[in-house]
This record gives structure tokens, sequence and C-alpha cells, in this order.
């Protein structure tokens, strides 16, 4: 079996798991309205765009058919894009702004119309024959890859803030959607280097063998990938709570208060609304609702949610996230080397004292008190 032979099943393969994933991704009930048909049609995308590696044996596309083909790809980063978006934000939508996300495409297109798209058909013939040398090409290549890179770090720069901003506002917090996020622009990043080196070995080299085996590495790694996200899905079928996009960060806040120069307040106003804090925290001990979020507590202590993510953000340098656990872990600690009470489980205290997974429990519990649970209980009964 010779290397395109193995190229044109790799690719088969490719184009028919992530049409028959799109269809599921399509068709079945799910809350996830948005975030389903962006990826659907990122996938399909993927698929169009790698097929060209096994149907060019059976059949000749016809050229302005197999333009646009190629012309598709400027459309699979936005799509990931509004799909990290579509996953972060409990109440994103889309908007006709979003079709600004299609510049790069349109842009594309027209730079070829003047010979391609608008040329009759033997010019057509002959624009195609030396696609790989006309500048239109270069110029389209050189696009497409700045695009790549501006968007990688654009979904780099949402997972980070989104994920700091969930912290400072949610007790029961969870990362779990964002390290997932993460993972999948890291292998999108390391497919495009790979992708990129394959096109720049491609110009250099006109060794077909070579240039087979070299695609035959990007498309194996494109399944990998799609393989990847597949498990993914199946093993996380609904994501976690996310957060609301207008939601701000401390850093954001602090930043505005400078500006309306309100940040300069009384430090002994500051120190009072910290004892007050803590003294809630301790007597009426709100860390026990699972739910807790930063609003919730500003509500209770009747003041600006501005001001309680500033004293806890800011003034006491922690995240609402593990300001609210430490709390948790303290009232546990209690429990687990209460001597009355050691019929109660593990599992049994993580709920009691507000904590809604066993994972971020431990996490938490081994972080404050460098032990396990179960290692902290035997030491103190």
């Amino acid at each position: 079996m010779d290397n395109y032979a193995i190229l044109s099943i790799i690719s088969f393969l490719i184009v028919f798991v992530s049409i028959l994933f799109s269809v599921f991704l399509l068709t079945v009930k799910s809350e996830n309205k948005i975030s389903n048909p962006l990826i659907a049609a990122y996938l399909i995308i993927v698929a169009i765009d790698i097929s060209s590696f096994f149907y060019h044996r059976f059949i000749e596309m016809p050229h302005i058919l197999e333009m646009l083909r190629m012309d598709l790809p400027f459309l699979s980063c936005p799509l990931l894009y509004l799909f990290v978006l579509s996953v972060i934000y409990v109440d994103f939508k889309l908007k006709p702004i979003h079709l600004l996300h299609g510049i790069p495409f349109v842009v594309n297109t027209l730079v070829f119309m003047p010979r391609f798209y608008l040329a009759n058909a033997e010019a057509r013939d002959i624009f195609f024959h030396s696609y790989q040398t006309n500048p239109e090409t270069i110029f389209t290549l050189l696009m497409g890859h700045i695009q790549v890179v501006v968007y990688i770090i654009a979904i780099f720069i949402v997972i980070k803030r989104s994920k700091r901003v969930m912290l400072e506002n949610y007790s029961n917090a969870t990362t779990a959607k964002h390290d997932w996020l993460f993972q999948l622009n890291v292998i999108s990043t390391c497919l495009f280097v790979v992708s990129t080196s394959k096109t720049i070995f491609k110009r250099f080299n006109n060794d077909f063998e070579t240039i087979n085996i070299a695609r035959i590495i990007v498309a194996f790694l494109v399944l990998c990938f799609v393989c990847w996200l597949i498990l993914k899905a199946l093993h996380h079928p609904s994501f976690f709570k996310g957060i609301h996009s207008k939601l701000k960060s401390i850093e954001s806040i602090i930043a505005e208060d400078k500006v309306a120069n309100s940040i300069d307040r009384d430090a002994e106003q500051t120190q009072e609304q910290i004892s007050k804090l803590k003294i809630y925290m301790q007597d009426q001990k709100p860390y026990l609702n699972p739910t807790l979020t930063i609003q919730d507590l500003a509500d209770d202590l009747q003041l600006p949610v501005r001001e309680v993510s500033i004293l806890i953000n800011h003034h006491l340098n922690q995240h609402f996230f593990d300001f609210v656990n430490e709390y948790r872990i303290r009232h546990a600690m209690h429990i687990l080397k209460d001597a009355t009470k050691k019929q109660f489980t593990v599992l049994e205290i993580l709920y009691e004292v507000g904590f809604n997974s066993k994972s971020s429990f431990n996490t938490a519990f081994k972080k404050y008190a460098h032990l396990t649970p179960t290692q902290y209980r035997r030491n103190n009964l």
C-alpha cells in the first residue's frame, strides 16, 4: 500500500467520524443550544478541508468548488473561538457583531475574485494549475497563519480571565471546564505548528513521497484530535456552571476605581469591614451554602458587591473561592477531630460543610491541612 492510499484511508476516517459526531451534536436534545452547533460546524469544516486527500482518487471537483473548499478553513478559528465563549459564559448569544469574525473569509474570497472567480473557464484552469506560486495564494497563506495565531492567543486570554473571574465570584467554582478548553487550545496549537511545518517543507521540497508522509502525520494527528474531542464529550456530556459575561475581575474593578479616585478608602474603615466580614462568616456560617456567591455574601452584609470583592480579593489577597473554602475546611477539621462525630463519613462531612464533590474537598483540605481528611482524623482522634 502506497503512502497516498494510507493518507486517503486516514482522511476518510476523519471525515466519517467528524460528520457522524456533528450529526449527533445537531440532533441530540441538549441544553447546549449554541455550543453544539458551533463545534459541529467546526468539525464539518475540518472534514471538508481534509476530504481532498481521498475524493481526488474518485472524482475531479470543479475548480470553483475546490477553491471554496480551500477558503473554508478561514471560518474554523472563529467558530472555535465562539464555541469557547459559548461554553464559558452562560449568557452568551450569537449577535450580528459576531459576523465580523467572517471578515478574513470575505477578504480571502475578494482577493481571488478578479483573476479566478470572475475569470473565464480557461483562465481559471491556468490560475488553478499555478496556484502555489500565485501572489494571491501567498497573501492568503500569510493572512491565514496570522489569523490562527491571533485566535489562539485570544482563546488563551479568554480562558485565563474567565477562570480568574469564576474563582473570585463563586464558592463552588470548578476549573475542570477551563482545563478542558485549555487542553483543546493547546492541542489546536500543536496541530497548527505541525501543519505549518508541513506547509513550509512542501514549499522547499518537491519530493511527493516525502510530502505525503508529512501529510499522513498531519492527518493522523487530526484524527487523534477528533477522537479525543469525542471521548471528552462522552465522558463530560454536560459542562459545569458557567459565569456571567458581565462579571469583572478584581483587577478591572480596581483599575476602574482608581480612575474614579474611589480606591483610596480609609484604612480604619477597611479594617472595620474586614472584621465585620470575618465575624459574619464565623457566626452565621454562610459558607455552608454550597452555591454561595460573592453577590449572596454582599447582599447579606448589605454592602455593594464591588466592596466585598475588593475586601476579599484585594485586601485579603484571596480568591473568593479560597476564602470560603478555608472556612469550610476549618469546619470540616472541627468535625473530623470530634470523637462524638466519628460515625460521620468523609463524604457526609464534605456535604455538611458546603462542598459538592469529593475531589474538590480533598484538594482543598490537603492544600490547607497538608493531610488528607482520613489522615487528619486518624492523627487527631
